[in-house]
């Protein structure tokens, strides 16, 4: 539904809306490529599976946020798109299919580095749709 880059000083502060859990998570992962590269110059040539757990839903954002991240900076994929399932067991389990391609960093106009999520002002709300908040370090 949305995503809204709140002001801070140092890092990125960032507050999503969604219809649902897998929404609002996809528009988090969202943000982290947005910030990171023009997610528009992404292409869909190659599809990986991600797999992140949680004790409970802010470990799982938290989790999730670094995968993302890890993927984009370590591994080096630039991601289109994200496809997303949340499950809960004992903890909770995200697993997504994400699409893109090797980056290039002239193609996808590479922005700034994400060094890391944090739990620093991190919340979660559902009440009808679900609102998070996070930083991440610049």
């Amino acid at each position: 539904m949305s995503i809204k880059y709140l002001e801070h000083a140092t890092d990125a502060f960032i507050e999503v809306i969604g219809s649902t859990l897998e929404e609002a998570f996809t528009l988090a992962a969202d943000s982290v490529v947005d910030i990171t590269l023009d997610k528009t110059t992404i292409q869909e040539k190659e599809q990986k599976t991600l797999e992140v757990e949680g004790k409970n839903l802010l470990y799982l954002l938290l989790n999730w946020l670094e995968e993302v991240n890890y993927n984009l900076i370590t591994k080096g994929f630039a991601i289109a798109r994200f496809s997303v399932k949340i499950s809960k067991n004992s903890e909770y389990k995200l697993v997504s299919t994400i699409y893109g391609e090797p980056i290039d960093l002239k193609k996808h106009n590479f922005k700034v580095e994400i060094k890391a999520p944090t739990f620093h002002q991190m919340e979660i709300k559902q009440d009808g749709t679900v609102t998070m908040r996070y930083l991440l370090d610049l």
